[in-house]
Formats: structure tokens, sequence, C-alpha cells
């Protein structure tokens, strides 16, 4: 017997069996974890928000189309919801840092990771987030260039031209944390 296909559990579920949305919740919960994970870089952030984006599929599963393509309509539920997280931490952090003098705490990098990693996460966290959205689904996640670009409803061009403007961010910042290292 053959699987069915995550737009087959979808309308599956949207027509009220939850065991499809328990496969596909087992299917694909740890990329987005994974993704969410990379794009906030705070583990307990991206697990609450894995768990929001699917609280967000249940919710809206009667707005699903049949015939749209699941994956794609779920990472933009979960691009979303990493977008709004970062944008409530920006607006925390600046009224923190209005309220005291010192600088918001950044997440500590895990002591395990080696140096590189940490610096690379390190420059990945401070591209913009559209940037850094880019270039995790063509780097990360091996999405082509029209897949982002139908995620975020632009050109497959304008996705690759934040990719690439984010790659080009990432050497900038790259050398200057090596620099700073090399100190």
């Amino acid at each position: 017997m053959r699987s069915q296909t995550d737009e087959e559990l979808m309308e599956r579920f949207r027509d009220g069996a939850s065991d499809a949305f328990e496969d596909l919740f087992a299917r694909h919960a740890p990329r987005v974890q994974g993704f969410l994970a990379r794009m906030v870089r705070n583990g307990a952030l991206a697990e609450d928000l894995l768990q929001a984006t699917f609280l967000s599929v249940i919710r809206s599963r009667g707005r699903y189309e049949p015939g749209t393509r699941f994956t794609p309509w779920l990472m933009t539920i979960a691009a979303n919801a990493a977008r709004d997280a970062l944008r409530h931490q920006r607006h925390v952090d600046a009224y923190a840092s209005r309220e005291d003098t010192a600088t918001p705490a950044s997440p500590a990098p895990d002591d395990s990771d080696p140096a590189l990693r940490r610096h690379l996460l390190d420059a990945l966290q401070r591209l913009p987030p559209d940037h850094r959205e880019a270039v995790v689904l063509s780097k990360v996640e091996g999405w082509s260039f029209e897949e982002i670009g139908a995620l975020r409803g632009i050109s497959p061009g304008a996705a690759r031209l934040r990719a690439h403007r984010g790659y080009e961010k990432l050497r900038e910042l790259l050398g200057e944390l090596a620099l700073e290292v090399a100190r």
C-alpha cells in the first residue's frame, strides 16, 4: 500500500481525519523545527513556534485549498511565525535598552559548538530576516529559488537576489568576526 501524499493527508485532515494531522506532524515537525531554530536561533522559542505553526495549521485547515502544495504552505506559516517573533523581540529589546543601559542578552551559543559554527550562526543572526530566510531555505533546506519565490510571493529572481545579498553580507560579517577572533 502506498503512503499518502502530504496533500492527500491535508485534504483528509480538512475533512476531519485527525490521524492525518498526526501523520503530517510526524513527517514535518523535525524539518520545521530545524528551520525555525535557524531563523530565531533560540531552541526554546523554536519549539514554541513549532507548536504555534501546527496550531495555525489546525485553525486554518478549512482554508486549505485542494491542490495546494502542502510543504510551501506549511513553511509559509512557519516563516511568518518566525518573522513575527523576531519583530516582537526587536521591540522588546528596544524597550529594554531604554529601561536600562545594559545590552539585551543574546542567546548564549552552545559551548559544544565548534568556533566556526558559532561564528556562522552569529553572522546568520545578524542578517535581515528576509535575507536570512532566503539563505537558510536555499543552502540549508535545499529549496530552489522558484520555491522560495512562491513561498514569499515574489519572483524567483527576487528570491535569488535576497539570497545573494545574504551571502554577500555573510561573507562580510564572517570576515569581521574572523578579525575579532584573531585579536
